[in-house]
């Protein structure tokens, strides 16, 4: 998305998402939906833009606040950037994401920040467990979620970064 999404062009929008892990190592996933055709459906990790000066561990701790109600979080690292672009409500959205790894013991989601196009584009929350993520059927991003989050099962964090191939729908 671009800074302004109104203005367009420039830069990629600037945005923190969180891998976020409960107890059972299940991640939490938003399932969202095209406002002009809700039969549109994905699922994908909770995060946004940065605000004014705010930083990206700030931004990730205040999206996930917003769009789970979920404060009582431990922020990691970073585990993976990616460049995306895709269509979403009438515009073309271009983003740089960073994912931040995070855990929690709370697993009560309320989804009452979200922003007014976030109402009219969220249906929900759901844990899932790597086992319902790898045999889904529908719709998530990243689309190598599954893979990714296997790795970082297995293998802990990375020790830096790891940069994913660019995803442009």
């Amino acid at each position: 998305m671009p800074a302004d999404p109104e203005a367009g062009g420039g830069a990629p929008r600037q945005v923190s998402r969180v891998i976020l892990l409960d107890p059972e190592d299940r991640i939490l996933l938003l399932h969202g939906f095209e406002p002009a055709d809700p039969a549109d459906t994905w699922w994908f990790t909770p995060g946004g833009g940065l605000e004014g000066a705010e930083s990206r561990e700030q931004a990730a701790l205040r999206e996930l606040a917003e769009e789970t109600g979920i404060t009582e979080v431990e922020l990691g690292p970073v585990l993976w950037r990616r460049y995306c672009s895709f269509p979403f409500d009438g515009r073309r959205w271009e983003q740089d994401e960073w994912y931040f790894l995070a855990r929690t013991d709370r697993t009560e989601t309320e989804l009452g920040g979200l922003t007014e196009l976030e109402r009219r584009s969220v249906t929900g929350a759901r844990w899932w467990t790597y086992e319902e993520l790898i045999a889904a059927h529908e719709t998530v991003y990243p689309t190598r979620l599954a893979e990714l989050l296997k790795t970082l099962l297995d293998d802990g964090p990375p020790g830096a970064p790891v940069v994913l191939a660019p995803e442009i729908v």
